[in-house]
């Protein structure tokens, strides 16, 4: 059987997705237009953050809709924090599964700017001054990314290896039930769990 490309997601996994997606009703009056279906758009959200084009440059020939429309509704499930709980449920998963290797880990870390600056900013002395941030990210020996960490531009990156090692830990901890703590990860690190949850078939 042929492995599904890493922007598809099948009927089982989707059925995961989907329950933490936040319903939106339409209006019994003036509807507008009805809205791309979810699934859909979660796809193309996935095959941008895998491809790095940009969102206007989503080919429509693939289905998912509009570019601009997945980004807004990216930032429509960021908002209720629909990605870290989607990453830990899909941790979870795969721990269960056995497919997570703890053998060995890999950190690393990247700059951007953040020109509209935040409480997680920082003048970078690697960017002359301008505000950035850090994303850190622990993955384990095969890549699937377990926790990831936002730091102003201006710290040290050794700063972050301790909070990550705990973040794994929380991590583990919440694949043993309801009520443990959470590992709070971005959205990129939840789309490239699911491609790999995915390509495991973990099922619903």
């Amino acid at each position: 059987m042929a492995r599904p490309k890493p922007r598809e997601v099948d009927h089982e996994l989707w059925a995961v997705i989907e329950r933490l997606l936040p319903k939106v009703e339409r209006r019994p009056r003036h509807p507008g237009r009805r809205r791309h279906p979810d699934r859909l758009v979660f796809q193309g959200i996935l095959f941008v953050l895998r491809t790095g084009i940009a969102w206007e440059h989503l080919p429509q020939e693939l289905g998912f809709g509009w570019g601009m429309t997945c980004w807004r509704r990216l930032a429509e499930w960021t908002e209720p924090g629909v990605w870290p709980r989607l990453h830990e449920v899909l941790l979870a998963k795969l721990r269960r599964a056995n497919a997570l290797d703890f053998s060995r880990a890999a950190v690393d870390g990247s700059h951007i700017r953040a020109l509209k600056g935040g409480s997680k900013t920082g003048r970078s002395p690697v960017d002359r001054g301008r505000t950035g941030s850090k994303h850190h990210l622990i993955t384990d020996a095969t890549g699937i990314p377990l926790a990831a960490t936002l730091i102003g531009g201006n710290r040290n990156d050794v700063t972050q290896l301790i909070p990550l090692l705990q973040a794994v830990r929380r991590c583990e901890a919440s694949a043993a039930g309801p009520g443990t703590a959470r590992a709070w990860c971005w959205a990129t690190a939840a789309t490239t769990t699911t491609s790999t949850a995915a390509s495991s078939g973990i099922s619903a």
